[in-house]
């Protein structure tokens, strides 16, 4: 059992996989193309299964060595529902499930670690991001109702109600031709509109979205100090158990000097 745990964590194994993971990647593309699929399409499925096989015999030497201690880790988790997921017979109604067996390339994340290390950040960012989404539902809310009752009537397809002034202005954050397509258009019929759409623009656009990197590269930094603190307390410890069996050895050296 310690050889096959010794082999799934060899670079050489997760090397091979990430190999795997970008060929079946290709291949989950090429069949896509009617044309491809018409001249090699057998090829590519056959392939493809032989690579799922693959994937499906390192899930099950994991389970092999580490039992229930398999379910404890979230990388774990995904692999296994991922490989489940293009396991189950996508006929009739799970048909839908053909689509999702692109997640197989996501498993790239589980075996490079600097990957994992962005993830990880990212999930770590959550937490603050809660609060500034929070404040920018605030703001659409208020602005949104705000854009209704103010143009509403004289552009009814932007502005007619909550939901499309919501999304209007969702098209306004992201500078999507919010110029020329909304925003001069409204103020042809009301000349002070730039009064409201610019200081919403500076409140989304230019404050509430940096704060969102702000938080994640915090995150990422936070990530990469923990990474090095804990690189820095494994070699302590390596280096004190060195000593440690110095110590020992200088210790029985003493109680049983070598003979003259």
């Amino acid at each position: 059992m310690t050889a096959l745990q010794s082999l799934l964590e060899s670079p050489r194994t997760e090397r091979a996989l990430t190999i795997l993971i970008l060929i079946n990647a290709v291949i989950l593309g090429l069949e896509t193309d009617d044309g491809v699929m018409s001249r090699v399409g057998p090829l590519l499925l056959a392939i493809d299964t032989a690579i799922l096989a693959v994937f499906v015999v390192e899930i099950a030497a994991k389970l092999a060595v580490q039992r229930l201690g398999f379910f404890k880790s979230a990388w774990n988790v995904f692999d296994f529902v991922v490989i489940a997921i293009a396991l189950v017979p996508a006929s009739g109604p799970l048909a839908v499930l053909r689509a999702l067996r692109i997640l197989r390339v996501l498993r790239l994340v589980t075996v490079m670690p600097s990957l994992k290390r962005v993830v990880g950040a990212l999930l770590g960012a959550l937490p603050g991001m809660g609060s500034i989404v929070l404040l920018l539902t605030l703001i659409f809310y208020v602005s949104a109702v705000m854009a209704t009752k103010l143009y509403g009537e004289t552009f009814p397809e932007w502005f007619g109600s909550l939901f499309a002034s919501t999304y209007s202005l969702f098209q306004i954050m992201t500078l999507e031709s919010w110029s020329m397509g909304i925003v001069r258009p409204v103020m042809a019929e009301h000349p002070m509109a730039w009064a409201f759409f610019v200081p919403f623009i500076l409140c989304t656009t230019f404050t509430a979205l940096n704060l969102f990197i702000g938080v994640v590269v915090q995150a990422m930094q936070d990530g990469v100090v923990a990474d090095e603190h804990a690189t820095t307390r494994e070699n302590q410890a390596d280096i004190l158990s060195e000593i440690q069996a110095l110590r020992r050895e200088v210790a029985s050296l003493r109680r049983d000097p070598p003979a003259d």
